[in-house]
């Protein structure tokens, strides 16, 4: 029994829910460290419900405990009852499988899923006490690593991570385990030649200690360029070729607590053959890769066995867009049916999902209809490069009510580029239709849930360089919004303004970022993500304190030859398709419905 635990055990019932610290789950992993050689941390910056429903860690904890030199164990951000015992009592935050403090593991992996969990990921290594900095570090201290999609503008966390890997992490995280070991040989004792040689020997490793950011006079980015001449100037991100005969982890570990999503989650590919503009995690996930029916009927039953869940969801962008979804779904329904394991569809592009809607009704679980219109008229959708006709929708609402849906789910974003009043009024009225579609297909009007996005422009997608709107005019477009909608089968649920506006901000912001994320956290801030938790003055207040403007790195539109903080990362597909997708958007925005 670990020291700590003999400190946390009595305790444990002064935070809620206390099965999430104390591991021990179903399928975990727990080795003795003094058979291995090395111990990877792998660190979500959120709850334990949350994480614990992320595929990419169960996938990394799986690929990464299959070498017995090495041992991957979990830990989550506590809630702030738990941290008040951790503090209170001098313990220090430790992983589930060992109990063992966060300071004595090699590597600790965050995986950065959003801009909002930034103070987060702070908060774990100080609860640690592993030094904020990079910088601070020493050679004894663990190597902070993280992935994730948002690394692919790493600069705001620039100051506090030693290396981010860029993209799919299932080969890179592995070789950069081997290399790390290779060098614990070496005994190295200069901490920015370990990091260097790392990232000379692995790819897709961006370590910001190893590149200088100059700024023009008006802040903007005059250059980003290498310390070093064998230093890489940009970083290719990883891009995992076979997916159908990757690691998949069938004995996913099982959360005592209450999770997200239990369920089995089958990703059935990766990518999306669409192209929105506004779509980073498009370009994250591209290209577009597959799983065969074999494999993935072969996985849901390993996985089956190992959980006993009553559902399988198949993962993905897109999930209609998988080409043989019907033959999945007929081979996954003969199998699972009798046992009583329905399958979701998370996903459906519109078109797809007309032309497969009869086949694939029967096999699934119709607890909601899910579809992302975004936008109310045909032109905006045009804009966004997302071609989907009104007939189509609600032609698709129809079918899906006919089938046996009772509820269908809708998202839109408002604030999109050339977006006018008129828009709004359209998007209204669609919702609207939309639930009179239920009333045409049984006679009665369905019930429609919609959750309304303010538009945050993100880096490596087409609309990087666009000005997003600002709080009073998204809050402006959402009261018109309820003030048109008034049907009682129609819920609508609006995002925080003020959280997107910031969420803008880190999303295009630069290394300078990282005084206000530190001044912020220590202030207080902590999941920034959760609206009982989300404090925006303290943010705005940080802000001022650095002399920077959140307006300036939300709102300001970019020049298109403006040399950008996140382009030393190429995500794959070229600045200058980027360009023209953003000249192209700027035309059809103008072309009249």
């Amino acid at each position: 029994m670990s020291s700590v635990w003999k400190q946390i055990e009595p305790l444990l019932l002064n935070a809620q829910h206390p099965s999430q610290y104390i591991g021990g789950e179903v399928n975990s992993i727990v080795k003795d460290h003094s058979s291995v050689r090395l111990k990877l941390l792998l660190a979500f910056p959120d709850t334990y419900k949350i994480g614990m429903s992320h595929l990419g860690i169960q996938i990394l904890y799986g690929i990464i405990n299959k070498n017995p030199d090495m041992a991957a164990e979990r830990v989550f951000t506590p809630w702030k009852d738990m941290e008040k015992v951790l503090k209170g009592n001098n313990i220090p935050l430790y992983s589930l499988e060992t109990h063992t403090p966060i300071k004595e593991f090699d590597i600790i992996g965050f995986s950065l899923q959003h801009e909002l969990c930034y103070t987060n990921t702070l908060n774990m290594l100080h609860l640690g006490g592993i030094p904020l900095k990079s910088a601070e570090r020493r050679i004894e201290d663990p190597l902070v690593i993280a992935g994730g999609p948002a690394v692919f503008n790493p600069e705001p966390m620039s100051d506090f991570i030693d290396i981010f890997v860029i993209g799919d992490g299932e080969d890179i995280l592995p070789k950069l385990c081997d290399e790390f070991l290779l060098l614990k040989k070496v005994h190295l004792k200069n901490r920015y030649e370990m990091i260097k040689m790392l990232v000379k020997r692995v790819p897709a490793l961006y370590a910001p200690c190893l590149y200088d950011v100059i700024y023009n006079a008006d802040g903007t980015v005059a250059s980003i360029k290498p310390k070093d001449n064998d230093i890489p100037p940009t970083i290719k991100k990883a891009v995992l070729e076979d997916l159908d005969n990757a690691f998949y982890p069938t004995n996913p570990v099982i959360p005592f607590a209450e999770a997200v999503h239990d369920r089995i989650n089958l990703e059935i590919m990766r990518g999306c053959p669409h192209s929105c503009r506004f779509c980073i995690s498009n370009t994250i996930k591209s290209p577009v890769r597959y799983r065969s029916v074999e494999t993935l009927v072969n996985l849901a039953e390993e996985t089956y066995k190992s959980t006993g869940y009553d559902e399988i969801s198949l993962l993905s962008l897109s999930s209609g867009d998988y080409p043989w979804l019907p033959e999945l779904l007929t081979r996954l329904n003969a199998r699972f049916r009798a046992r009583k394991v329905s399958i979701s569809l998370p996903s459906l592009h519109i078109d797809e999902q007309l032309r497969n809607l009869p086949a694939i009704m029967s096999a699934v679980r119709k607890e909601g209809f899910t579809m992302a219109p975004e936008a109310g008229s045909t032109r905006l959708r045009r804009t966004i490069d997302k071609p989907i006709g009104d007939e189509d929708l609600f032609e698709a609402i129809k079918s899906a009510y006919k089938n046996g849906w009772n509820l269908i789910k809708l998202y839109f974003m408002i604030g999109l580029p050339g977006e006018t009043e008129e828009d709004i009024k359209m998007l209204s009225e669609m919702i609207n239709k939309s639930s009179l579609m239920g009333k045409e297909a049984t006679g009665w009007a369905g019930n429609i849930n919609v959750t309304i996005s303010p538009f945050t422009p993100k880096p490596h997608t087409a609309f990087q360089w666009v000005a997003m709107d600002s709080i009073e005019a998204i809050q402006a477009k959402q009261q018109l919004i309820k003030t048109l909608v008034r049907s009682n089968k129609i819920k609508l649920k609006f995002h925080d303004g003020s959280r997107n506006v910031l969420e803008g901000a880190m999303a295009r912001g630069d290394r300078k970022l990282g005084k206000v994320i530190l001044d912020v956290w220590k202030s207080g801030c902590r999941f920034d993500s959760w609206d009982e938790a989300f404090n925006f003055a303290l943010w705005e207040e940080a802000f001022n304190k650095n002399g920077f403007s959140m307006d300036d790195y939300a709102r300001r539109p970019r020049k298109p030859d403006e040399i950008l903080p996140w382009s030393v990362i190429e995500s794959g597909i070229s600045p200058q398709r980027f360009l023209k997708e953003y000249e192209d958007a700027l035309g059809a925005a103008v072309i009249s419905n």
